[in-house]
C-alpha cells in the first residue's frame, strides 16, 4: 500500500488519461459470465476453484467498469473534486498487483493464437508499453511495470491475431519473471506461448520457460521436456550446450 501511495503522490490528469484508456470498458448492464456461482455476499462451500477466479474476475471488472462511468459522468458534469478523487482510485485500481489465482481462467491465451496480421493500433500499444518496461528505480520501477503489463495484456485481448502476439508473450513472461512481480509460473507459461505463437522464433523463450520449470517450479518432466525443444529447435549454440548439459544433470546422462 505505501508504494502505491507514493507512485500516485503528484499523478497528474495526462497520467491518469493512460489508466482510463488501458484498457476497454464494457457497459456496466452487461451481465457477467459467472452464472454457476450465485451473487451473494458468501460463495457456496462448493464451489469450485474456476468458479471463484471467474467469480474474482468478475468483481474486479465491475468495479472497474463503475470507476470509468464515474469518470465519464464528472467530466461531463464539471465537478472537478469529484473527478479528481475518481482518477485517483482508477489509477490505484490500475496499478494494483492482481494475480493470476489460476492460469487457465481468462488469463493465460491458448496455444492455438497465430501471428498473422500487421496492425498498426497492436503495433503502437506495444511501442507503448517498451517506453515504460524496466524503467526508474524503486517504487517507480514497479509503477512502470505495471504499465506495461496493462498495455501488453491489452495487446493480447484487443488484437489475438497481430504480428506482435509472439513479442508481447515474450515481454510479459520477462514482466512476470522480474522482481516487480516474481509470478514464474505466469512467465512460464507466457515464454511457451512466445514460441508456440511464432513458429520457428529464435529467441531464447523455450530456455528461459525450461529454466522456470525446472529452478523455480521443480517441474523437472517439463523442464526436461523444454530442454530437450532447445537441442531441437533453437540454432544459439550457448543455448543448445546449457540444455544438453541441464538434461544430463537431471537425467544422470553425462
Amino acid at each position: 500500500m505505501r508504494m502505491m501511495l507514493l507512485g500516485l503522490a503528484g499523478v497528474g490528469v495526462a497520467t491518469v488519461g493512460w489508466a482510463v484508456a488501458a484498457q476497454p470498458s464494457k457497459p456496466l448492464t452487461e451481465p457477467a459470465k459467472t452464472a454457476a456461482v450465485p451473487s451473494g455476499d458468501n460463495p457456496p462451500p462448493t464451489a469450485t476453484d474456476v468458479q471463484l477466479v471467474e467469480r474474482n474476475i468478475a468483481a474486479r471488472k465491475e468495479y472497474e467498469n463503475s470507476l470509468k462511468a464515474l469518470h465519464e459522468h464528472y467530466t461531463k458534469s464539471g465537478e472537478k473534486q469529484r473527478l479528481m478523487w475518481v482518477e485517483r482510485e482508477l489509477m490505484a485500481y490500475h496499478l494494483l498487483l492482481k494475480p493470476s489465482y489460476n492460469l487457465d481462467v481468462k488469463d493465460v491465451p491458448p496455444p492455438t493464437l497465430e501471428a498473422r496480421v500487421n496492425v498498426r493500433e497492436a503495433n503502437e500499444l506495444y511501442k507503448a508499453s517498451m517506453e515504460y518496461k524496466g524503467k526508474g528505480l524503486g517504487d517507480d520501477y514497479i509503477l512502470n511495470m505495471r504499465r506495461a503489463e496493462l498495455l501488453l495484456r491489452e495487446v493480447l485481448e484487443k488484437y489475438p491475431s497481430s504480428d506482435k502476439i509472439g513479442d508481447v508473450a515474450y515481454q510479459l513472461g520477462d514482466i512476470y519473471e522480474s522482481r516487480a512481480y516474481k509470478q514464474y509460473d505466469r512467465a512460464a507459461r507466457y515464454f511457451e506461448r512466445s514460441f508456440q505463437w511464432v513458429k520457428g522464433g529464435r529467441t531464447d523463450a523455450r530456455l528461459r520457460a525450461a529454466v522456470l520449470y525446472d529452478r523455480q517450479l521443480n517441474e523437472r518432466a517439463k523442464a526436461i521436456e523444454l530442454y530437450r525443444a532447445v537441442v531441437e529447435h533453437d540454432t544459439n549454440t550457448e543455448h543448445i550446450r546449457q540444455a544438453e548439459k541441464r538434461i544430463g544433470e537431471l537425467t544422470g546422462r553425462k
